[in-house]
C-alpha cells in the first residue's frame, strides 16, 4: 500500500459519506470551473469561486434587458426596481425570513454593514441616574467588528471585550424581569463562525442575550440588541433566522457566491429598525426635506431609509443568477455544509496525525474540539507547520512553496488579532514588540524571535473536491516532513471515535512513508532521501579557497534575462542600469516571471559606448532604446506611475516601437518603461545605525543580491538525492540553478551558508553592508534558458532545515569608507569580508 492508496476517495468516503450533491461532482467542476484546472484553490473563506454559467446567464440578462435607475418611473426603471425587490425577497427566503420580519439593506459589503449599525445605533452616554450604553464583542472578532470601538471614543460608551467562554460560564438559569425603568440600549456582537479557526458559536446566544439570560446582559440592565456577524458562517452553512432572530446580520455575497463582489447586505429585524438613527441622508433616503431649513423626513421604507444614493443595481440583479446557480449545482446550504465539512474534517484528521521520522508532529492546529460536527465547526483549517526539531516554520515559507504547487491558501492573522493572539499565545506586549521589530498586518514577517506572528489557513467551498485535499496533503508531506513520514494511528482512532454517525476510518497499523511508499512503523528501513543537515560541508569543500567574486550579472529589464559582465560601474542605485527598466501589461501593472515566464527569454544588453539598450530574443529582430533620454524625449515620452513591491514609482514610457516588439513576443499588450531619473525610491531594508546609500532602482528589496557558489552546490547535492522524486523533471546542473536565483554577485571560496552570518564585505574598493536575507519566491522555479517551470530548486531549498526558503544576501554599497558611485566592480576582486 503506497501513499496514493492512502489518500483515495474510497478511504475518504469511509470517513464521510456526505460527499458531493447526489451526482458527479467532478463533471460539475469540469463544466462550471474550467479556469481552475491544474490549481488547488483553498481560500474560500476569503472569497469563493463563481460558476461560469452564473456569469453567462447574467451577461445574457443585462444584454437583453434595459435596466434604468430605480429612482425613476420609466419602464426601464420600474424593471430595475421590481427586480431588486425580487432579490430582496430571495435573500430573506434564503435565510428563512419574511419581509414582515426583516428588511434587506444593500451595502458594499459586510464591513459597510457593520459600520452602518455603529453609526446609527442610539448610543447613550452615562448619566447620574442611568448607566451608559455598552458595546460588547468577542475576542474572536474580525477587525471590522473591533473597529466599532473607535467610533465610540469620547461618547461615554464602554467597549467591553469578552472571551467566548465567559458567555457560557456565566449563564443565568432564570430569565430576568422586563426592564420598565431602564431602557438604555446595549449592543452585543459575536461571530456565528470564527473566520480564524472556523469554530461555530452557539446561535442560541442570540435569544440568550436578548432575554438577558447570559453574561454580560444578565449583569447590565437595559435593552440588549444582538449584532450577529454572519459573513464567515453563511459561506458554507445555512442560517435560519427563525431559530436565531438577531437584530442585525451583516453579510458579504462574494463569500457565498464568488460573484458579484463589492456587494453585501445588512439584514435588520423590523422590530429593531426604528432604533437606528441616521444623521446623514443621501439621494433616495428622504421622503421630504428643505434645502434652506433644517427640515427632513426620512423614507418610510426601511431599506430606502438607509441606502444612500443609487444602489449597485446591476450587481444586485446578478444575485438572482447567483442563487439560481448555487441551488442548481448543490441543492442548498445543508448539502454544502455537509460536503465542505467532510473535506475539512478529513484533512484535519490526516494533517494532525502526520509526524516526522522522529515521531514529532508536523502541524500545530488551532481549533476548538476535534471537528466532531458541522454544527460546531466550519470548513476552515488553521495551523502552523513544525520541523522535526519542534521549530515553527514561518507561514511565508509555506505560502511560497504552495505557490510552486499552484495551491492557493491564505496566511497571516486574517484580520482577527484576538483569535491570533489567543491561539498562538501572543501577549499584548509581544504584539507591540513585533510592531517595533517591523511587523505589521499583511506583511511577510512570519517569525519574530522564533515565534510565529500568524498562521496558515485553508478553507473549502461548495465546488471543492477530494482531489483538493489530496493535493494539499501530498504537498505538505513532500515539502515539510522529514522522511520517513509516520502516521499516529492512535490519534487517528481517537479522532474517528470523536465523531458520531460516521463509519470506520480503515487505515492500516502505524505507517510511514519513504519516497511515497508506506511501511509499518515496526519495520526499520532508513530514509532513502538525505537531508541537508546530514550533508557535511567537507563533502563539498575539501580545501578552502580564497574568497573570489566569480560572476557579475546585471538585469537591465526587471524579470528579463541576465547580462553577464566582467567588470561594471557602480551607480548611485547599485550596478549601473541594473533593473532600470521593466515591462508592464496593458493596464500598466508590472509583469514578472511569476505571471509571465517567457520574460526570461528576452536577453537585453547594455552598450555603454553607443548609449543603447539592445532588446533581443529568439525569432525576433533586435531593436534598441536609448540608455539616457534626452530633453526632447522627456517631453514627448509620457510620464506614468506604477508599483514595485507596493512602492509607487514614477516612470517614463519608452515608446511604441519597444511596446510593439514586447507585445508581439509575449502575445499580450505590453509596454517598456524605465524609472524616471528624477524620481527617488528609498530602500526599506537595512541594519539600524548603518549609513548606507539607500536609493533603489526597480529592484524588489535592495541594491544588490549576492549568492554563494558553495551554497548552491549544497542545494544541488540534495537535488540529486531527490532525483527519484522529481516527477519527471530533469536534473539541473549547477549553472542552471545559479541562473534561477538571479543574483548580481556570485562568490566562491566560502563554506556553504557561511554568508548567512556576515554583516558586511569589501569587493575591490567598494564596501557593502548586508541588508538581510532574500526570501525566495516561486520565481526560482523558472528555467532561465527555456522559460518553463519546475519545482526545483526551491523544493530542495525548503528541505534544508525543513522549510528554509531564504537564500542569498541583500547588499547595499556603503559610502563612508570612500566607496562612492563611479567605482568599478571586477570579477576576482573580492578582498575581505566579516
Amino acid at each position: 500500500m503506497d501513499f496514493q492508496q492512502l489518500c483515495t476517495l474510497e478511504t475518504f468516503q469511509q470517513v464521510w459519506s456526505h460527499y458531493g450533491y447526489g451526482g458527479n461532482l467532478q463533471d460539475a467542476v469540469d463544466q462550471e470551473f474550467t479556469r481552475i484546472k491544474g490549481l488547488t484553490y483553498l481560500d474560500h473563506a476569503a472569497a469563493t469561486l463563481y460558476p461560469e454559467s452564473l456569469v453567462r446567464d447574467y451577461c445574457q440578462d443585462i444584454s437583453r434587458n434595459v435596466y434604468g435607475n430605480p429612482h425613476s418611473h420609466s419602464p426601464s426603471s420600474r424593471l430595475t426596481h421590481d427586480t431588486v425587490e425580487r432579490v430582496r425577497y430571495r435573500v430573506l427566503q434564503h435565510f428563512n425570513a419574511t419581509p414582515q420580519e426583516y428588511s434587506v439593506i444593500f451595502t458594499s459589503g459586510c464591513t459597510a454593514a457593520l459600520k452602518l449599525v455603529a453609526e446609527s445605533f442610539p448610543w447613550r452616554p452615562q448619566t447620574e441616574s442611568e448607566a451608559g450604553s455598552l458595546f460588547c464583542y468577542f475576542t474572536d472578532s474580525h477587525t471590522s467588528v473591533v473597529g466599532i470601538r473607535g467610533l465610540l471614543s469620547g461618547r461615554g460608551v464602554v467597549a467591553l471585550c469578552i472571551s467566548p467562554s465567559e458567555v457560557v460560564n456565566r449563564a443565568k438559569e432564570e430569565a430576568q424581569g422586563e426592564d420598565v425603568i431602564y431602557q438604555t440600549p446595549h449592543l452585543f456582537c459575536y461571530p456565528a463562525q470564527s473566520n480564524f479557526s472556523g469554530r461555530k458559536y452557539p446561535l442560541s446566544h442570540v435569544k440568550g442575550i436578548q432575554m438577558r439570560h447570559l453574561y454580560p446582559a444578565c449583569d447590565h440592565q437595559g435593552r440588549w440588541f444582538v449584532l450577529l456577524d454572519a459573513a464567515s458562517h453563511v459561506s458554507c452553512s445555512p442560517l435560519n433566522l427563525q431559530d436565531c432572530p438577531a437584530d442585525f446580520i451583516p453579510i458579504s455575497f462574494y463569500k457565498m457566491f464568488g460573484f458579484p463582489t463589492g456587494l453585501g447586505a445588512l439584514l435588520v429585524r423590523n422590530d429593531a429598525a426604528d432604533m437606528l438613527k441616521k444623521t446623514y441622508f443621501g439621494g433616495g433616503t428622504a421622503a421630504a426635506y428643505l434645502s434652506g431649513e433644517d427640515y427632513y423626513v426620512q423614507a418610510a421604507n426601511i431599506s430606502d431609509r438607509f441606502e444612500d444614493g443609487t444602489v449597485s443595481f446591476l450587481d444586485i440583479i446578478a444575485l438572482n443568477h447567483s442563487f439560481e446557480a448555487l441551488y442548481r449545482i448543490t441543492g442548498g446550504m445543508n448539502n454544502i455544509q455537509q460536503h465542505t465539512f467532510g473535506l475539512a474534517r478529513y484533512t484535519y484528521m490526516l494533517l494532525s496525525s502526520l509526524c516526522h521520522g522522529n515521531r514529532q508532529p508536523v502541524a500545530q492546529i488551532y481549533n476548538e474540539g476535534q471537528f466532531e460536527s458541522p454544527s460546531t465547526q466550519g470548513a476552515i483549517l488553521n495551523f502552523n507547520l513544525v520541523d522535526s526539531l519542534g521549530q515553527m516554520i514561518g507561514y511565508s515559507q509555506v505560502d511560497r512553496m504552495a505557490s510552486l504547487y499552484n495551491i492557493h491558501l491564505r496566511t497571516g492573522c486574517f484580520c482577527n488579532t484576538g483569535a491570533c493572539q489567543s491561539f498562538l499565545g501572543i501577549t499584548n506586549q509581544q504584539m507591540k514588540r513585533n510592531l517595533q521589530a517591523g511587523h505589521v498586518c499583511g506583511d511577510s514577517i512570519d517569525l519574530v524571535d522564533g515565534q510565529p506572528t500568524g498562521s496558515v489557513r485553508i478553507s473549502f467551498g461548495y465546488m471543492s473536491t477530494f482531489e483538493d485535499c489530496q493535493k494539499f496533503l501530498k504537498f505538505v508531506a513532500e515539502c515539510f516532513v522529514e522522511k520517513p513520514i509516520t502516521v499516529d494511528q492512535e490519534r487517528l482512532e481517537k479522532l474517528k471515535m470523536a465523531t458520531t454517525g460516521t463509519q470506520s476510518f480503515n487505515l492500516n497499523p502505524p505507517i510511514k512513508f519513504t519516497n511515497e511508499k508506506i511501511y509499518n512503523v515496526d519495520e526499520k528501513e532508513k530514509p532513502t532521501e538525505p537531508s541537508l543537515k546530514g550533508l557535511g560541508q567537507r563533502d563539498l569543500n575539501s580545501h578552502r579557497e580564497a574568497y573570489t567574486l566569480t560572476n557579475i550579472y546585471i538585469y537591465p529589464i526587471k524579470s528579463c534575462g541576465a547580462y553577464e559582465v566582467h567588470d561594471w560601474p557602480v551607480g548611485p542605485l547599485g550596478l549601473l542600469y541594473d533593473r532600470g527598466w521593466m515591462v508592464v501589461n496593458g493596464n500598466g501593472v508590472c509583469l514578472s516571471q511569476k505571471r509571465e515566464t517567457r520574460l526570461c527569454l528576452i536577453r537585453p544588453q547594455v552598450h555603454l559606448t553607443s548609449n543603447k539598450l539592445l532588446l533581443q530574443a529568439s525569432g525576433m529582430d533586435s531593436i534598441s532604446v536609448p540608455l539616457e533620454n534626452n530633453n526632447q524625449m522627456n517631453t514627448s515620452y509620457r510620464v506614468c506611475q506604477t508599483k514595485v513591491c507596493n512602492d509607487r514609482v514614477e516612470t517614463v514610457d519608452c515608446g511604441d516601437e519597444a511596446a510593439s516588439w514586447l507585445s508581439n513576443f509575449l502575445g499580450q499588450p505590453c509596454r517598456l518603461i524605465r524609472q524616471n531619473p528624477d524620481f527617488t525610491r528609498d530602500m526599506k531594508k537595512g541594519p539600524r545605525g548603518v549609513a548606507t546609500s539607500t536609493s533603489l532602482s526597480l529592484v524588489n528589496e535592495a541594491q544588490y543580491l549576492m549568492i554563494n557558489h558553495a551554497s548552491v552546490e549544497l542545494i544541488q547535492k540534495l537535488m540529486r538525492s531527490r532525483q527519484d522524486n522529481s516527477e519527471g523533471d530533469q536534473l539541473l546542473d549547477t549553472q542552471n540553478v545559479i541562473s534561477r536565483f538571479r543574483a548580481n554577485l556570485v562568490i566562491a571560496g566560502v563554506e556553504p551558508f557561511e554568508e548567512d552570518n556576515w554583516s558586511h564585505l569589501i569587493i575591490g574598493n567598494t564596501q557593502f553592508v548586508v541588508a538581510g536575507q532574500c526570501g525566495r519566491c516561486q520565481m526560482v522555479g523558472v528555467d532561465q534558458d527555456t522559460g518553463t517551470k519546475t519545482k526545483e530548486p526551491l523544493m530542495s531549498l525548503s528541505a534544508y532545515c525543513t522549510g528554509k526558503v531564504t537564500f542569498g544576501l541583500y547588499l547595499a554599497h556603503q559610502l563612508p569608507e570612500g566607496s562612492s558611485p563611479g567605482s568599478v566592480l571586477s570579477v576576482g576582486s573580492l578582498r575581505s569580508l566579516s
